[in-house]
C-alpha cells in the first residue's frame, strides 16, 4: 500500500467537517485531476524541448497517426481533436507558419483545403512522441506490469462510466 496523500488529507477533514458525506468519488477524481495535472506539466516540458506546446503536439500527433498520405480535412482533424473551429484554425496557422504543416486544395474538392505534415513537421512529431512516451513510462514505472495493466482496464471502464453520464445529463 502506498503512503498517504494529500487527498487522504482532504477526505478526513470533511469527515471531521461533514461525517454525513462519502467522499470515495471525491478521493478518486481528486487523484485523477492530481496526476493528470503534473503528467501534463511534464508533458508540456517535454514538448518544449522540442519548441511546441501540447496542443501543438496534438495537432501533430492526430495528422500522424490519422491522416492518410493526401492529409486530413481541417473539419476532421477539428473532429479528433475536440476543438472549436477557431481553436484549430489558431493552432494550424501557428504550426504553418513554424513549417511543419501545410494546407493544400483537396484533390476530391477543389473548394477544400487538406492539412498535411511537412517532412520537417512528420520527423518533430515522430522524436516528440518519442519523447513523451519516455516521459510517461517514467512515470509509470514504480507500477508492476500486472498492475498497470489492471489499472488500464479501470479507468477504462471508469471513463466509460463517465462518458454515459456525462451523455446522460446533457440530455436532461
Amino acid at each position: 500500500m502506498t503512503e498517504r496523500d494529500g487527498v487522504d488529507e482532504i477526505r478526513e477533514q470533511w469527515a471531521v467537517q461533514r461525517p454525513d458525506l462519502d467522499t470515495e468519488a471525491m478521493a478518486v477524481f481528486g487523484r485523477i485531476y492530481r496526476a493528470a495535472r503534473l503528467a501534463g506539466d511534464v508533458q508540456e516540458r517535454c514538448y518544449a524541448r522540442f519548441g511546441i506546446t501540447r496542443a501543438d503536439f496534438d495537432v501533430l500527433a492526430t495528422l500522424r497517426r490519422a491522416a492518410g498520405p493526401d492529409g486530413l480535412s481541417p473539419g476532421r482533424l477539428t473532429a479528433a481533436l475536440m476543438l472549436s473551429t477557431g481553436g484549430t484554425t489558431s493552432r494550424l496557422d501557428r504550426l504553418e507558419r513554424a513549417g511543419h504543416l501545410v494546407r493544400v486544395p483537396d484533390p476530391a474538392d477543389r473548394r477544400a483545403l487538406l492539412v498535411r505534415l511537412t517532412d520537417s513537421g512528420r520527423a518533430l512529431v515522430d522524436e516528440a512522441v518519442t519523447a513523451g512516451l519516455a516521459e510517461q513510462q517514467r512515470m509509470l514505472a514504480g507500477l508492476p506490469a500486472a498492475r498497470l495493466r489492471r489499472l488500464d482496464d479501470d479507468l477504462r471502464d471508469l471513463l466509460a462510466s463517465v462518458e454515459r453520464h456525462a451523455t446522460e445529463s446533457r440530455e436532461d
